[in-house]
């Protein structure tokens, strides 16, 4: 599926909802390019629905799926491999693509990534690393996975040594408000202060009961960023923004996998993608799918848009405070400018 079929109704989302509430330029941190074909399918930690929607997303794609998705905007991606393709393939590629393009990247690395590795991948052109749990050490079992057995402390070490930036997806079951969690992410801000931390998705908090009390903990961070890519929880959102503040947090989308038509409702405690009935086919036996008859479904990064607008219009966010969560902070952290 080359870019995205844009539907009347998408239009009318972006014309009646979108448009004027986002500033004009754009960065989006939180993104994934690869080759067709190298993209490995099961991987320890990975929900199985996202090779189902979005097979592939080489370069070329991107770039007619975000001139569909934003009309009218100057778009700037922060390029990433996907961490589930071989990662010697997948890297090179990548950093192919920034220097030839104007990007910036972030390199995916291994939990046995030393300091001459990554050294070596930020002296080439990465301006930072992208840990993942399904690179851990392949002994743990998937639900007892912690951020340091795939973020090491040598390699954060490194990475506050040398002000480079983290984009870190955490993981287990129980999500932001995970206690082990909460504790390492709370290490991670005192013991590493000049490691420039994203956490992804908001902490993966995609429903209201995955957030818990995360936030009256994590409020007391003072160096730790978030995005809210392929999150469309506006309570999530909400709580991110009075807790953190506006001034740590960067819009990602998650493309390619936001191009799903999709809405998110939650039943029996974990979030459910409902989507066009028969759209994606082979969705059985997943229980993160659920299918609809209806007509008008919308993309799943116009819904985390819809998000996004509800939280702000409820905390009464200007027009400045969406320009520094859509772009200013970005600009400054990554140092890109349109």
């Amino acid at each position: 599926m080359f870019g995205i079929d844009v539907t009347d109704y998408d239009k009318k989302v972006w014309a009646e909802e979108l448009c004027d509430f986002l500033p004009d330029k754009i960065i989006d941190v939180h993104m994934h390019i690869w080759e067709p074909g190298t993209r490995k399918v099961g991987q320890k930690g990975c929900v199985t629905w996202t090779s189902i929607v979005a097979p592939d997303m080489t370069y070329e794609n991107m770039v007619e799926t975000y001139s569909k998705v934003f009309p009218g905007k100057t778009v700037k991606q922060v390029l990433t491999g996907s961490p589930s393709c071989t990662l010697s393939v997948v890297n090179p590629y990548v950093l192919d693509c920034a220097k030839k393009y104007g990007h910036q990247a972030l390199y995916c690395t291994n939990w046995d990534s030393d300091e001459a590795e990554i050294l070596k991948a930020m002296k080439a052109g990465f301006c930072g690393i992208k840990p993942y749990q399904n690179n851990s050490p392949s002994y743990i079992p998937a639900n007892e996975v912690r951020i340091f057995d795939f973020l090491t402390h040598r390699q954060l070490e490194l990475m506050d040594k040398i002000g480079g930036i983290v984009m870190l997806h955490i993981p287990r079951n129980l999500r932001l408000r995970d206690p082990i969690n909460l504790a390492q992410i709370m290490e991670i801000d005192e013991r590493y202060p000049n490691a420039k931390v994203i956490i992804a998705h908001v902490g993966r908090a995609y429903i209201p009961s995955d957030v818990g009390d995360a936030f009256e903990i994590l409020k007391r961070t003072k160096n730790i960023y978030f995005d809210f890519s392929a999150n469309t929880s506006d309570f999530a959102m909400e709580k991110m923004i009075e807790a953190i503040g506006v001034d740590r947090i960067m819009f990602g989308t998650d493309m390619p996998f936001t191009k799903m038509r999709m809405y998110r409702i939650e039943e029996n405690g974990t979030y459910v993608n409902v989507v066009p009935r028969g759209l994606y086919g082979g969705i059985e036996g997943d229980v993160h799918m659920k299918e609809s008859d209806e007509s008008e479904i919308t993309t799943f990064v116009y819904e985390e848009l819809r998000a996004l607008k509800r939280a702000c219009e409820r905390l009464g966010l200007t027009k400045d405070d969406v320009n520094k969560l859509m772009y200013e902070n970005a600009s400054k952290y990554f140092d890109i400018q349109l």
